[in-house]
């Protein structure tokens, strides 16, 4: 062996240096355990909102069959672990005028509302409640114009 060491020393040298390697691995390991752990706690924290959105003429008669589009803007929690968060939905309105929205993260949301015979909606709410009802009141369209 080189530098006057015997093949005994060089082998527990080896062994020493297995042991630490794999005492690195573990505590690698257990500090990415308790990182994932942490993450999924504050998320599981994350307060959830239920969306009810009402759409309405000016004269106050219900629209139905509007197509009402939810974008997730912005908030508390975007990803969730394991699971793919859905960001965007798109539903009706029933006879009433109404939508509801599956409950989603708190935060800033983009609501479009789009029906025929009336001007498109489009804003950006804040919900911060665990129940919400957005009124929503649709003009009717304005008239042709023409640059000539």
């Amino acid at each position: 062996m080189c530098c006057g060491g015997s093949a005994e020393d060089a082998l527990f040298a080896g062994y020493r240096l297995g042991v630490v390697a794999v005492h690195n691995v573990g505590m690698q390991f257990r500090i990415l355990l308790g990182l994932v752990v942490l993450a999924v706690s504050a998320f599981a924290d994350t307060p959830m909102t239920t969306i009810r959105i009402e759409v309405k003429s000016y004269a106050d008669k219900p629209i139905d069959r509007a197509s009402v589009i939810v974008q997730f803007v912005e908030g508390r929690s975007i990803v969730k672990l394991g699971k793919k968060i859905m960001t965007r939905w798109e539903v009706r309105t029933n006879q009433d005028g109404i939508a509801k929205i599956p409950p989603i993260p708190q935060g800033k949301i983009r609501v479009q509302v789009i029906a025929k015979g009336y001007q498109t909606y489009g804003n950006i709410h804040e919900v911060d409640e665990e129940a919400e009802t957005i009124s929503i009141k649709l003009n009717p369209p304005q008239p042709q114009f023409t640059a000539h």
